[in-house]
């Protein structure tokens, strides 16, 4: 379970996360049509290269890339290609992770490309508001229950679906540690938040359905019913009643 106390691991944790912010806002300035996936992954690697750090996917129980790169009906962790190109009127979910000074950071934001329709990008505000309000949820004394019941309920009454079979997760010293942060649930269940917990708050958002199935690469994870899906994350710091963004 990821934790911190101790000024220094805090200050780890800041610097991981800063980089992660650094990379996620180089990307989304160099995406655009034309450019392939496989080009929006070698940046990202240049950049966490540059600050010091590791990418936290490259290699990840065999994640081929430093960056997932999914786009439109595709949920997370597509897989970066030179055949791939963004168009015009796509939306592209980026994600990334970096690892410095024993910490990790993990945050994903969604690119609207060009003249993205009402509906994508409705679809992509709607990710980011829930986002935010699961982060506004994440204060001491609350369960991780009221994380997922503040996504759930803001998402469905924007006509769209949280997927189940994805999660949030605990982060610090491991990529992935406990607790699962589901994007649904109740009010007042499961584990009680306390100061210095790190969490990784990250909606995924269907325009349809909640199904999702994977793809043959064994990563790729796309929507059952072919709909546009979104994807937007911060690691946060639990600290009393107003929760750390540390990827802001």
């Amino acid at each position: 379970m990821g934790i911190v106390t101790l000024k220094r691991d805090v200050a780890a944790v800041r610097e991981s996360c800063r980089i992660v912010r650094k990379v996620l806002t180089e990307l989304a300035q160099f995406i655009e049509p034309g450019v392939t996936t496989a080009e929006i992954d070698v940046l990202g690697r240049k950049v966490l290269k540059a600050e010091g750090a590791v990418p936290s996917f490259l290699n990840y129980h065999g994640y081929p890339a430093a960056v997932c790169v999914s786009i439109n009906h595709e949920v997370v962790h597509g897989i970066p290609s030179a055949d791939r190109v963004v168009k015009d009127g796509d939306i592209v979910s980026i994600d990334v992770g970096a690892y410095k000074d024993g910490f990790h950071g993990d945050a994903a934001d969604t690119v609207m490309v060009g003249s993205v329709s009402q509906l994508s990008r409705k679809l992509v505000e709607v990710t980011y508001e829930a986002r935010n309000l699961g982060i506004a949820a994440a204060v001491s004394g609350n369960h991780v229950g009221d994380i997922g019941h503040a996504v759930q309920t803001y998402v469905e009454a924007n006509g769209f679906s949280v997927v189940y079979r994805l999660v949030g997760h605990g982060i610090g010293k491991n990529l992935h540690e406990k607790p699962k942060v589901p994007n649904y649930g109740k009010a007042g269940k499961g584990m009680r938040l306390s100061d210095g917990l790190l969490l990784a708050i990250e909606p995924m958002v269907n325009g349809g359905a909640a199904e999702v199935r994977f793809l043959k690469d064994g990563w790729t994870v796309v929507t059952g019913d072919g709909t546009l899906s979104a994807h937007a994350e911060n690691t946060i710091m639990v600290n009393g009643s107003r929760p750390e963004v540390l990827t802001a």
